[in-house]
């Protein structure tokens, strides 16, 4: 087993066709997940690609990471990400 494989993912894309279009998820694979947004496979963010990975974070634990994503896509959590990220 990898080492990523043990971690969950929260990440932010951001889109190379217009900077201020981002999407926040959570993955156990980053590199997968990316290629099915760059491909299309993901409804929300197939208008808007390619994407690219602005930030990504690592939990071993999948709650915590739900938790922070959940977080990320609330008014405070978008506030915070636009002014630390």
């Amino acid at each position: 087993m990898s080492i990523d494989a043990a971690f969950h993912f929260v990440y932010i894309l951001v889109s190379e066709l217009d900077e201020s279009r981002h999407y926040t998820g959570l993955t156990h694979n980053l590199e997968s997940r990316l290629l099915a947004h760059n491909s299309g496979q993901v409804s929300h963010t197939s208008k808007y690609r390619p994407w690219r990975i602005e930030n990504s974070f690592a939990f071993l634990s999948r709650e915590k990471a739900a938790a922070f994503e959940q977080y990320l896509k609330s008014h405070s959590g978008r506030a915070f990400a636009a002014k630390h990220f």
